[in-house]
């Protein structure tokens, strides 16, 4: 019964799977961002590759 108290009042394992939520999160928000970029920048080389055609 000791034991299961212990347990119950350890807060270390949940810290760690709130860092983790965090890191993902962050590592979503990059994702993101960086597809968005790299879209913008593949619209943008097409434009310039299209007006150096002319």
């Amino acid at each position: 019964m000791q034991f299961i108290k212990q347990l119950s009042q350890n807060e270390e394992g949940a810290t760690a799977i709130e860092y983790g939520l965090i890191a993902a999160l962050i590592a979503l928000a990059c994702i993101i961002a960086f597809v968005s970029l790299g879209l913008n920048l593949a619209n943008i080389f097409n434009t310039i590759s299209e007006a150096l055609k002319r």
